[in-house]
C-alpha cells in the first residue's frame, strides 16, 4: 500500500486506539505516534445496543462495540474538522465491522485503506509491514 506523507494510521481493537502518522513518503513508509485520543464508549450508535442480553450475553464484548463505533466517531470527527485527510484503518476483524457501520461518507472519502488484523500491541515495526505488505 503506498502511504503518501501526513497519513493518518488508526490502529484499534475493541479496548485501545492508537494514532500515528506517516513522515515518510509513499514508498518509504515511517511512521510515528501521536497523542493518545480520548474515545467516547458510551456510543449510542454502536449496534450492539439493539441485541438483548438474552441475544448477546457477554456484555464484555457489547462494550468492545460500543467502544469500536466510538474510535469511528472520533474519526469522523477528526475528518470533518479537516484534521485527517487521508486515513488507513488496522483494526481487528469484528472491531472493524463495527466501525465501518459508523462511518461518515466524508470518512470513507478520504480512507485510503482498511487492514483486518489486530495489532493494538504490536510495535511500530510490525505495523510498517503490515501496511508495506498491503
Amino acid at each position: 500500500m503506498l502511504l503518501p506523507n501526513g497519513t493518518i494510521i488508526a490502529v484499534a481493537d475493541g479496548e485501545k486506539l492508537h494514532l500515528y502518522h506517516n513522515v515518510g513518503d509513499d514508498i518509504n513508509v515511517k511512521i510515528e505516534a501521536l497523542p493518545a485520543e480520548h474515545v467516547d464508549s458510551a456510543n449510542k450508535g454502536a449496534g450492539a445496543r439493539h441485541q438483548s442480553s438474552s441475544a448477546n450475553p457477554d456484555g464484555k464484548q457489547q462494550e468492545e462495540d460500543k467502544f469500536s463505533a466510538g474510535v469511528a466517531e472520533n474519526l469522523n470527527r477528526q475528518v470533518l474538522d479537516g484534521k485527517i485527510k487521508k486515513l488507513v484503518v488496522i483494526a481487528a476483524p469484528r472491531t472493524l465491522g463495527e466501525m465501518r457501520k459508523q462511518y461518515h461518507k466524508t470518512l470513507s472519502a478520504v480512507l485510503l485503506g482498511e487492514i483486518h488484523k489486530d495489532l493494538t500491541d504490536h510495535s511500530i515495526d510490525d505495523i510498517e509491514k503490515a501496511i508495506r505488505a498491503h
